[in-house]
Formats: structure tokens, C-alpha cells, sequence
């Protein structure tokens, strides 16, 4: 029986920890040749040594537009074309209202905002029907989350860019999705909390979802290869959300 994503090549920012490395082992596993980005070069390589086998890593900054012509140039002459997509890049600070930056809050937008649009707009010249654009949003677009109104602010761009995309998309075929993740077990989340305090933080955020615990990487990377697949070929422009319920109630 052939794996679900067969043949096809895939690019997967910010894929050197976290809900990005979970969703490349899941492609790869399925049988895609997955293209992983990532600032910093050591965990890239970690992350490659991790999945041992159809991985291509190259470091860049999906906010960085010089980066994003390097990897989409290096993608054209290795493989000709991409079949996937998958916007994951993104970033968090901890900041309430009243002591929000002016450094975090365009660091946070130029990764999480104008790193997606970019990524998305210069991947259409290698992207033909039947490819999957999946972003990659949050609960916090809908739900609110204290302490992260820019990251909230950001996610409720990215899940706007879909359905508008979607439109100026017609008829190219190419399906656009947004796959908005509830808590996570990752090294960006457990980040959010003071030294020493992630489980608290983890046990915290579990409460708060009707299954009773976080999310695992792999999870959301099972959840991905739906909508990168085939089966998912009348799939377009919603919100999927892989979050246990929390955002459901």
C-alpha cells in the first residue's frame, strides 16, 4: 500500500524543534521529501539527524526575503517543484498590555505575519494544481490568551490570509488551509513560562482543554498530512482546529 504523501516534496519552516520537526517526521513517514528551515544551524542539524532520511535542511528566517529566494532557488534546482507547503515559522514573547515592546511587537509580526505572506507568495511559481498551502495558526486567534495579544493578533492575520488567498487563488487549483494547534508540548511554549515553572504552565494549559492535557508534535503533524493528502482534495480555506476542544467551548 503506498504511503499517503508519496512522491511528493514538501517545505516545512521552522521545522528545527517543535510542532514543525512533528510535522516533518509525520510527511516523511508518509513518504514526502520534506525541505525543514530554521534560524539556527545547530538545531537544524540536530533536527536533521532526527529524521535521518528524505530530509533536506537549510537555515534561513522566514522574515528575511533573500533567505526565502535561497531556499525556493535551492528547492527549484533540486526537485523542480513543491507539493506542500507549510507556513510553521513563528514566535512568541510573553508581554501584558501596559509593557508590550515596540521590538517585540515587530519581531513578532515581521516572523509570524510577513514571514508567512512570503513564504506563501514566492512558493506559488513552483506550486501547480493539486499542492497544499497549509499555515499554521493557533487557538489564541479565537480564544485570547493573556500575556500574547500581539501573538493572538498575528494568528487572527494569518487565519484572514487564507480565506482572502482563497479568492485570489481561483482556479489555480492550489488548496490554502489553516491548521491552528491548541497547547503544544514544544520548546517555544514551555519558553512562555519562568525558569523552572514549564510544567506548571503545561498542567495549567491542560485544564483548560475538555481532553484534559497538551498536545504532542506529532499530533498536529498526523493532522497536517490530512490536509497535505489527497483525501483532503475539497478541503479549502478553513480553520482546522487540533487543539483537544479547548477552543471549541
Amino acid at each position: 500500500m503506498a504511503s499517503t504523501l508519496q512522491g511528493k516534496i514538501a517545505l516545512v519552516t521552522g521545522a528545527s524543534t517543535g510542532i514543525g520537526l512533528g510535522i516533518a517526521r509525520q510527511f516523511i513517514a508518509e513518504g514526502a521529501h520534506v525541505f525543514i528551515t530554521g534560524r539556527r544551524q545547530k538545531e537544524l542539524d540536530e533536527a536533521a539527524k532526527v529524521l535521518e532520511r528524505n530530509v533536506t535542511a537549510l537555515r534561513a528566517d522566514a522574515s528575511n526575503l533573500d533567505d526565502l529566494d535561497r531556499i525556493y532557488a535551492r528547492i527549484k534546482a533540486d526537485k523542480g517543484k513543491l507539493d506542500i507547503v507549510v507556513a510553521n515559522a513563528g514566535g512568541a514573547e510573553a508581554q501584558p498590555l501596559g509593557q508590550i515592546t515596540e521590538e517585540a511587537f515587530d519581531k513578532t509580526f515581521a516572523t509570524n505575519v510577513k514571514g508567512t505572506l512570503f513564504t506563501v507568495q514566492k512558493a506559488l511559481p513552483l506550486l501547480g494544481k493539486g499542492s497544499s498551502v497549509i499555515l499554521i495558526g493557533s487557538t489564541t486567534s479565537v480564544t485570547g490568551l493573556k500575556n500574547a495579544s500581539v501573538y493572538g493578533a498575528t494568528k487572527a492575520a494569518v487565519r484572514n490570509f487564507a480565506k482572502s488567498w482563497i479568492q485570489d487563488l481561483q482556479g489555480s487549483g492550489i488548496r490554502i488551509n489553516v491548521l491552528s494547534p491548541g497547547p503544544v508540548r514544544t520548546p517555544g511554549l514551555a519558553g512562555l513560562a519562568p525558569q523552572g515553572q514549564e510544567q506548571a504552565l503545561f498542567d495549567a494549559l491542560a485544564a483548560q482543554v475538555p481532553l484534559g492535557r497538551i498536545g504532542e508534535p506529532d499530533e498536529i503533524g498526523k493532522a497536517a498530512v490530512f490536509l497535505a493528502s489527497d483525501s483532503a482534495s475539497f478541503v479549502h480555506g478553513v480553520e482546522f482546529f487540533v487543539d483537544g476542544g479547548q477552543a471549541q467551548i
